[in-house]
């Protein structure tokens, strides 16, 4: 019988279950290196994982990286893979030194950073806000030359943290404060192998609604697997709620958004794995790229929408490609089984949490494929623009976009948390 190909999964959150599903489907066995904040008693529950391999990635990349290169030598594995923003460098320098499918370190370095995404995307012709890079605090005023309002958000953040919109010149230098703090707080600019130093990008805003595209890349082709409508996000901080795929979306505005997906993917350099690609419809029409990650998306629980929506099975197609094999639907076309929708419970005011309201009729619901619960009573939030992580996520399949749309707004009405009254 031929041995089970192995793939080190570098910082996947294993209360997140997509990915972990996905490698038992493809017959991939896990070595799983744990997030700081995941439990050993969870991580070596979850699906697929035959070994934990703990490693200090952002203290100590150096050891991290020689500690890695010794489970190597003494029992080569077959792939190796980023399960979180954050690890993106890492895994690709540690691709390059073992001689295994990835990144560039060059490529992980543009995706990581918004700065070098637009200066590539500007240089090769494709859509682009005004923008101006703020690399120290009281360069603020370099950003008076936009045009109100505007975006101020860390060059290298995630999900939203410190992304603030400001209506005119008063706000930007709060803003821009406020923004590094954060920065500072959440170690953004932390060593992680080759990751570039942190700093601020203040981008005119752009006025429409927000998609979500899913990408699987191959030796340089680029497969646009499934688009997400994310709806009106108009600030001032941008907590992101709700998705739902496929996007319902004129045949032109779809083909735009594949062509300006894919014309990012060469102008990065992103030639190996996934990615999930953030865009602006401005006038509802036009795709601009805000941002580019190159892992699953949400944590992974972008898989799901896709694999529903457009038949992809994106996750077990992202772990074929990081052990060096062609994804199975670049030869057989998949079937879409139909529409759904992500649903995030929001932060609000934040606080200390007493309970999650409406759980119970929610795990009861056969529309519902999963209910992710990431607090629970005691946990503290933090309101927007800083962010805890989502306190729940509810995925759920449905015949129809207004299905999907219904009972999103039926979540929102009956789902959320309630915070312990300040005394």
């Amino acid at each position: 019988m031929p041995q089970r190909p192995k793939l080190v999964l570098v910082g996947q959150l294993s209360s997140y279950p997509w990915v972990f599903e996905a490698a038992v489907r493809a017959g991939i066995d896990l070595i799983l290196v744990p997030r700081g904040d995941d439990s050993a008693e969870s991580a070596e529950r979850a699906e697929a994982v035959v070994e934990l391999l703990p490693l200090d990635i952002d203290e100590n990349p150096e050891s991290a990286l020689a500690a890695l290169a010794d489970r190597y030598k003494r029992e080569p594995f077959d792939g190796i893979m980023a399960g979180n923003e954050r690890v993106v460098p890492f895994v690709a320098r540690a691709a390059r030194e073992l001689g295994l499918t990835g990144l560039t370190e060059q490529a992980a370095a543009v995706v990581r950073d918004k700065r070098s995404m637009r200066r590539r995307l500007l240089e090769t012709g494709l859509g682009v806000p005004g923008f101006v890079v703020v690399d120290v605090p009281d360069a603020w005023t370099d950003a008076l030359s936009l045009r109100f309002p505007v975006v101020v958000k860390p060059a290298n953040g995630h999900s939203s943290l410190g992304v603030i919109r400001v209506d005119d010149r008063d706000g930007l230098e709060q803003a821009v404060a406020r923004t590094w703090k954060l920065i500072e707080t959440h170690h953004l600019g932390a060593a992680d192998g080759s990751a570039p130093e942190t700093g601020v990008l203040v981008e005119e805003y752009l006025d429409g609604p927000e998609v979500s595209a899913e990408s699987l890349v191959h030796q340089g082709r680029v497969r646009v697997c499934g688009i997400s409508w994310k709806g009106q996000l108009v600030g001032p901080y941008f907590e992101e709620t709700t998705l739902r795929a496929p996007a319902q979306l004129p045949a032109e505005v779809l083909a735009a958004i594949e062509a300006e997906v894919i014309g990012a993917h060469h102008a990065f350099g992103v030639t190996e794995g996934t990615t999930h690609t953030e865009l602006r419809l401005v006038g509802g029409v036009r795709p601009v790229l805000l941002e580019m990650g190159a892992r699953i998306g949400g944590g992974g629980f972008m898989h799901h929408l896709v694999h529903l929506s457009s038949g992809v099975d994106l996750a077990a197609e992202a772990l074929r490609i990081h052990i060096g094999r062609e994804p199975l639907c670049w030869r057989a076309e998949p079937v879409p089984v139909g529409h759904v929708a992500a649903y995030q419970v929001p932060v609000g005011d934040g606080g200390r949490v007493k309970q999650v309201c409406g759980l119970d009729s929610v795990r009861d619901d056969p529309r519902v494929d999963y209910v992710v619960q990431a607090v629970g009573p005691g946990a503290v939030l933090r309101p927007y623009p800083d962010f805890s992580g989502y306190p729940v996520m509810v995925i759920s399949r449905h015949t129809t976009d207004a299905e999907a749309e219904a009972y999103r707004a039926h979540l929102a009405r009956t789902l959320f948390v309630e915070y312990e009254q300040q005394s």
